[in-house]
């Protein structure tokens, strides 16, 4: 039995997170903790107080304690594992000290803020034989599965661009993703998920020739970007992303037959069906794609890091690959 704790009452661990993981066997969930004032700079006894309610609904409907800071849990004997979805500029602190007290973590996207910082927590987590996964949850959808086979049966051609765009509507001002300081930006957020997919697509040769970030006055971060990837045959992908968007989350394959596309490649939740558009010639024919839960499947991964080597080591090289596209990204602005 692996007994998971959660650092913070995130939205994301109450709406996804904890559902998914009643869904997984092996897993117990331990508790939830709220930072203390020593752990969060400038929280005042209204802002702690809120969040200590917020941890309290999720023992209510799930079980498990309240911790009355992130150490606490962490130095628990009652905790194997913790899972963060804190602000990104907070992961590798909390994921750090995770790792120095024998923990497995499993980190909200992205896993940290720079190459540097996911480096030295692959490094500690190798030294300690420890687990470590990145939540980009799409990736173990099966329409990607269906996907991929469709453009190896040829049905498309030869694959001449893959185009990915996600981006959404602005969201409340407060809202982390529009905060420098805590890891805030497009690039980050939106722009992790479209290299993501575009380096599954085009493989382990896939690299950043072009990238561009644009900005608007009302805030510090990156609100929007795009960039061209290619492999060693030259395939390429165009991506784009951003926060203060119109919603897409497309996938687009134009092939030397036809071109196929997809609209929630990146963001289906459980139990949603999605479609799949394929146009041969003048013929257009519509797809049902296999419904499926991402978080339930990427949650099955973390536990097979903590459980099998071989699936803990590729886990580490899939992380710091990830880490060092979107670090190409911001050498090439």
């Amino acid at each position: 039995m692996i007994r998971i704790g959660i650092i913070c009452p995130s939205d994301i661990a109450l709406r996804r997170f904890l559902p998914a993981l009643e869904l997984v066997p092996d897993f117990n969930f331990v508790g939830v903790a709220i930072a203390d004032k020593s752990e969060w700079e400038g929280a005042n006894d209204a802002i702690l107080s809120n969040e200590e309610n917020k941890a309290k609904a999720f023992i209510e409907q799930y079980g498990g304690k309240l911790f009355k800071s992130y150490k606490s849990l962490i130095n628990s004997n009652e905790t194997d594992a913790i899972y963060l979805p804190l602000p990104p500029a907070l992961h590798y602190n909390w994921g750090k000290q995770a790792l120095l007290a024998g923990k497995h973590i499993l980190l909200e996207k992205p896993a940290t803020t720079s190459l540097e910082h996911t480096s030295k927590i692959i490094e500690l987590a190798k030294s300690k034989t420890l687990a470590v996964h990145e939540n980009y949850m799409f990736a173990f959808h099966n329409q990607l599965k269906v996907i991929n086979d469709i453009v190896k049966s040829g049905e498309v051609g030869d694959v001449r661009l893959y185009r990915i765009s996600f981006g959404f509507p602005r969201r409340a001002p407060n809202d982390f993703r529009y905060n420098e300081a805590l890891g805030g930006g497009a690039l980050l957020d939106a722009g992790g998920y479209t290299i993501k997919y575009a380096s599954m697509l085009l493989g382990e040769s896939a690299k950043i020739v072009q990238a561009q970030t644009n900005f608007i006055d009302e805030f510090e971060v990156d609100i929007a970007g795009s960039a061209v990837m290619v492999n060693e045959r030259g395939t390429t992908a165009q991506i784009a992303f951003g926060m203060d968007n119109s919603y897409k989350c497309d996938l687009e394959v134009w092939g030397s037959k036809g071109s196929l596309f997809s609209g929630r490649v990146l963001t289906a939740p459980s139990g949603f069906v999605p479609e799949l558009i394929i146009k041969i010639g003048n013929e257009t024919e519509i797809r049902e794609l296999p419904a499926d839960d991402a978080f339930k499947k990427s949650i099955l991964n973390f536990k097979q890091c903590i459980e099998d080597d071989f699936t803990r080591i590729n886990n580490y090289k899939t992380i710091l690959k990830q880490a060092q596209l979107v670090n190409q990204f911001i050498e090439k602005v």
